[in-house]
């Protein structure tokens, strides 16, 4: 009979011990990771789930990141959005309550406030976040707009708001008859008219009123293009003298869109009283009082609410329109506006100019299926009515000994308070806030609903990759207890000779 030898059965047992030694080093990482495998492979048939799991949570990460970066950016820009309102409201309430004391620079106190806020507010529309110029469109590595100053003053050759309201100034006529002529066909009339035919400067006739029984009033006739007649509009006595208190009515449109009513009133007092013209021994003589009285009345509108208009119509040429409005001064009198030039106008907005919706030029994805918008232009409707209307109270000089300063001011203040009011149906810096809240509204839900699918997703991932800690314990003191025994027995048979055998 053969007598096997110890060495295969050593062989078999080396086997089983290296095979626990390899289940306890496995348990034993298990242990120490927390995971049942460090590759997918180890996981099995679930290898595919968890790969998954894993690109969602990936992405759901990114999202969350996006989402902080984009709620960093909003944050600023609605922190500037509220000093550009807050500007603003600064600027109506000093002109609304603001006293007419003029400096020695021709500014009042309210002019001064406007001053502050409008380089407040320029340099709220160039906010940057992390190299990211907020309110540039998509130049977002441009300033939105040129400085205060620029703007202002202009800069080398190109000129700045002041020098283009003091332009503006001039064509409107405003040291004279707002580019009115009067004059009196017969002698019981009296004929306003406008200067030139087009012309877009000065005082545009719009109406004349009589409550005068005897007196004939015409016109006015509707503009007509050059070289066409210029509008007029007049009043005719007749034979028979205006009763006493009958009014005449002269009604102008300002170069800003306002309008203003001159009223005279027929009047046998003595003296006259203001604001009517005196009764005459017959209608010629009454034409001719009537005649003095508009001159005065006309000049005195020029030089008050037409300077206010002139200079927020030089305004709206500078901030409304790309390029920039001037005054055409080729001819004289001027009768035309003209664009400004890269060489001789300030353009205040550097940013990028499109067609498109403002928000639309910054656009970011917080979720698979969710995008927001975010993006903003300096020069949309709701920052330039606030930044013209700021800027030209700031650019206005008055001059003190001028007996029409108060008339001036008092105009411009009831301009900038009613400019810088919100209007139905306007763009309003509001507006903008509400559409960055939208946008973090979205995004807070957004990160909210990937928290949730994250947990979820996580959980998932654990159950397949995790361990029970307390079982993986409990083999890993089964294999030492194997282990232990394996090698005992082991080395008892490594041990053994035939003289032991027998």
């Amino acid at each position: 009979m053969a007598i096997d030898g110890v060495s295969g059965r050593t062989s078999y047992l080396g086997s089983s011990i290296l095979n626990l030694k390899s289940q306890l080093d496995t348990l034993t990482q298990q242990l120490a990771s927390g995971r049942k495998s460090s590759t997918y492979a180890g996981l099995g048939i679930d290898s595919g789930t968890a790969t998954g799991l894993r690109a969602q949570i990936s992405s759901i990460a990114g999202y969350a990141n996006t989402g902080t970066v984009l709620n960093t950016r909003i944050n600023v820009a609605n922190l500037s959005l509220q000093g550009m309102s807050d500007s603003a409201s600064q600027v109506k309430a000093a002109a609304a309550g603001a006293t007419l004391n003029i400096d020695s620079n021709g500014k009042t106190a309210g002019q001064k406030t406007a001053m502050a806020s409008f380089t407040q507010f320029i340099a709220l529309l160039n906010t940057e976040v992390g190299g990211r110029y907020m309110f540039s469109g998509r130049a977002t590595d441009t300033p939105a707009t040129e400085s205060a100053d620029v703007i202002l003053n202009g800069s080398g050759t190109r000129i700045g708001l002041k020098q283009i309201i003091d332009e503006r100034g001039v064509a409107d006529g405003t040291s004279g008859l707002g580019r009115t002529v009067i004059t009196s066909a017969t002698p019981t009339s009296v004929t306003i008219g406008e200067d030139v035919a087009g012309s877009p400067f000065g005082l545009k006739l719009s109406a004349i009123t009589t409550t005068s029984a005897s007196a004939t009033v015409t016109g006015p006739a509707p503009p007509a293009a050059p070289p066409g007649a210029p509008s007029e509009m007049s009043v005719d006595l007749g034979a028979t003298n205006p009763a006493d208190g009958d009014k005449f009515r002269f009604k102008f449109n300002l170069p800003d869109g306002t309008s203003e009513t001159i009223e005279l009133t027929a009047s046998s007092a003595t003296p006259t009283p203001v604001g009517s013209f005196a009764i005459g021994a017959d209608s010629a003589a009454t034409a001719a009082n009537l005649n003095s009285a508009l001159n005065t009345a006309v000049g005195t509108l020029a030089n008050t609410a037409l300077v206010a208009a002139s200079a927020v119509a030089a305004s709206d040429n500078f901030f409304s329109s790309s390029p920039p409005l001037r005054v055409d001064t080729s001819s004289n009198p001027p009768v035309a506006l003209r664009n400004g030039t890269p060489t001789d106008t300030v353009s205040w907005y550097t940013g990028e100019s499109g067609t498109d919706p403002a928000r639309g030029t910054a656009i970011v994805g917080i979720d698979q299926a969710i995008t927001v918008q975010y993006g903003a232009r300096a020069n949309e409707d709701a920052f330039v009515a606030a930044l013209k209307s700021i800027a030209v109270y700031a650019a206005v000089t008055t001059n003190a000994s001028n007996p029409n300063a108060n008339g001036q001011l008092t105009a411009l203040n009831s301009r900038v308070v009613d400019n810088l009011a919100v209007h139905p149906g306007t763009q309003s810096i509001q507006d903008i806030q509400a559409d960055f809240a939208g946008a973090q509204g979205a995004i807070d839900k957004a990160k909210d609903r990937q928290t949730q699918t994250g947990s979820v997703a996580q959980s998932m991932l654990d159950s397949i990759q995790g361990i029970n800690d307390n079982e993986v314990a409990t083999k890993i003191l089964a294999l030492q207890t194997a282990l232990q025994a394996s090698y005992q027995t082991t080395a008892s048979l490594y041990q053994m000779s035939l003289v032991k055998f027998l």
